[in-house]
């Protein structure tokens, strides 16, 4: 069955991520994927005090909803997300960090390898 949703980035990320994921036998990327399918209010929503809390510095943290700006981030994190908001995006930027879609990080890391998923 196809799901129809009403964002077509989303529609296209979670196609990509179940090629990926069937195509280099990498079950992370299906996991993202089902919880992307998700309805929005079920989506997860991080906080970056959750993610400087659960990361070190380094380290590629994967969020399957949105990244919210609540909080401190005090060391560099690549941070992949389906959205963030603008004040998340300027502080994990200011940390050294960087802002990527999933798109961008699936198709960088096909393996899904030395990847944290929060949420």
């Amino acid at each position: 069955m196809k799901a129809k949703y009403a964002n077509p980035e989303r529609a296209r990320t979670v196609r990509l991520l179940r090629k990926l994921a069937r195509e280099h036998k990498a079950k992370i990327w299906k996991k993202i994927a089902e919880m992307l399918e998700k309805p929005k209010r079920r989506r997860c929503r991080v906080n970056l005090s959750r993610i400087n809390r659960y990361t070190k510095p380094g380290e590629v943290a994967v969020i399957p909803g949105k990244t919210l700006g609540a909080g401190l981030l005090d060391h560099p994190v690549t941070v992949a997300a389906f959205s963030f908001s603008a004040k998340a995006r300027e502080k994990i930027e200011a940390a050294g960090g960087k802002c990527l879609s999933l798109e961008q990080l699936a198709s960088a890391n096909p393996k899904g390898s030395d990847v944290k998923i929060l949420g």
